[in-house]
């Protein structure tokens, strides 16, 4: 919706599309669940970096442990935890999702022209 006598875009159409810019999608989630969930990849695509930074950090430190054995264990975690975050990708998504169109909507998200 440009006004017509500034030849801008109105409000309502940056925020959508800064939502439209900005959102995040479950199967792109899901496809970086799948190739690089062991690494965090779909935590830090969601923006969980901590908890990605945590995978990332046991994956690499289980492999270096192997030696030990303690770190087939350490692998086993970073494996089921991938494996329930499967279930969990959908409600991130839409719960990131809702968080970006609220703060669009209250106006509190900054809008760079």
């Amino acid at each position: 919706m440009v006004d017509e006598n500034k030849g801008r875009v109105s409000g309502d159409a940056q925020a959508m599309m800064m939502f439209e810019a900005n959102k995040k999608s479950v199967g792109v989630s899901y496809l970086l669940w799948f190739f690089l969930g062991v690494f965090g990849g779909h935590r830090f695509y969601l923006k969980r970096t901590g908890s990605a930074i945590a995978i990332l950090l046991l994956w690499i430190i289980g492999w270096i442990s192997t030696a030990v054995v303690v770190g087939f264990a350490l692998l086993a975690g970073v494996v089921v935890w991938v494996i329930v975050d499967a279930f969990l990708i959908p409600s991130w998504v839409r719960q990131h999702n809702n968080l970006l169109a609220a703060q669009l909507g209250a106006g509190s998200l900054v809008i760079n022209p």
